[in-house]
């Protein structure tokens, strides 16, 4: 069918006149709220999920959505972290933190926009990243070097084994390109998660 041009309603709205489809208030559907390709509007004609199946869009795009607000969650928890260490090893620490958080940034935007590329919108309001992250920011004040940094090494375990579980997921979803990328991700967790270890070693951290 032919889209005709949009024409204004009586309160301003631009309207489709073929199927009467508002831009103004239009909510994203699907649970995780993440599937532009499902807004009826009519500037999202060309939005699509690309050569992936409604099923294999949403396997892909659970993991994309969770793995996003779990690395912002993972980012602020760093800077948590690096503002609060006290102590021995403050240098040490508080200039570690900041060098693994340019590792793992860029993955912000790379995974959000991977979901955009495939149809999706990424959620990432303050109350939507705690509901889908599997990392909790502290609220209290920590300010132990081996508290912090064992907290650390659990979390980038569960964030590790997350990937790698992604990973295989969405390559069965046919889905290789987001495959590789968790393969990335899971590389530059891997790395951290040994060199907080590594810090553990010393007796003297307390």
């Amino acid at each position: 069918m032919t889209q005709k041009a949009g024409k204004k309603g009586n309160k301003g709205k631009v309207q489709d006149t073929d199927q009467n489809l508002s831009t103004e208030g239009v909510v994203a559907q699907g649970e995780a709220k993440a599937d532009a390709a499902h807004l009826h509007t009519v500037h999202n004609r060309l939005v699509d999920h690309s050569y992936l199946s409604e099923e294999e869009f949403g396997v892909v795009a659970e993991t994309l959505q969770r793995n996003l607000a779990t690395t912002i969650s993972l980012y602020l928890k760093f800077k948590k972290y690096h503002w609060d260490i006290r102590g021995r090893f403050f240098r040490d620490l508080h200039l570690a933190y900041d060098e693994f958080i340019e590792e793992i940034f860029p993955s912000i935007d790379e995974q959000a926009e991977r979901l955009v590329a495939l149809g999706g919108s990424p959620i990432a309001a303050p109350a939507d990243i705690e509901r889908f992250s599997v990392i909790k920011v502290p609220t209290d004040t920590v300010r132990d070097a081996r508290a912090q940094v064992s907290d650390l090494v659990a979390d980038l375990t569960r964030v590790g084994r997350g990937y790698r579980d992604d990973s295989q997921a969405v390559d069965e979803a046919n889905d290789p390109a987001t495959a590789d990328l968790y393969n990335g991700y899971a590389a530059v967790i891997d790395k951290i998660r040994w060199m907080l270890n590594a810090m553990m070693d010393d007796d003297r951290m307390n």
